[in-house]
């Protein structure tokens, strides 16, 4: 109950309930979901449209159009997207392990084992994407997110592009 006495509300997008915020990113919030019949956990990306500039948005129009096209084992999937006039909610796989950021700073260094593994993973997303043209452009310990059994999953294409074959890139970023 609240304060005022009332049950406080659950919230849906489409079938998933939206419990805790697992994040807060450049163009969103990103709060756990539950599937409301198999539970299933995924992670919603809330992107307020009304509150982003129309580069920002064509960025993460462009990061849902790269995310379709993937995959693959080690890169973070989209499963769906949802949309009303004022947000996007995009529906993406959730991962329980957190950043590789953050466990290389309470681990410290890795094992040769374990970083030639993470290595591995890295490289074999990579590899997928650059094989369908797609540049990541913003690979950093940041953007690569742990599972329960440490296995790697590239996220966050909002820097990504398409690339044709042959051609080059022209602008920087990151």
């Amino acid at each position: 109950m609240s304060r005022r006495g009332q049950a406080k509300e659950d919230q849906y997008v489409g079938p998933y309930r939206l419990e805790k915020t697992l994040g807060k990113g450049q163009t969103g919030l990103v709060k756990l979901g539950v599937h409301c019949i198999s539970g299933r956990k995924v992670a919603v990306k809330i992107v307020n449209r009304e509150k982003l500039s129309d580069n920002v948005l064509q960025k993460v129009e462009r990061e849902i159009a790269i995310m379709k096209l993937i995959e693959h084992p080690h890169v973070l999937g989209l499963y769906d997207v949802y949309e009303n006039r004022r947000y996007l909610f995009l529906i993406l796989e959730h991962v329980s392990g957190g950043e590789l950021f953050d466990y290389l700073v309470n681990k410290g260094r890795l094992s040769t084992k374990e970083a030639r593994k993470f290595f591995k993973q890295i490289i074999s997303a990579i590899d997928f994407c650059h094989s369908h043209c797609i540049c990541h452009r913003d690979l950093k310990p940041e953007n690569l997110l742990l599972d329960d059994k440490l296995n790697i999953r590239v996220a966050d294409f909002g820097m990504a592009s398409l690339q044709p074959e042959g051609s080059l890139l022209e602008t920087s970023c990151g």
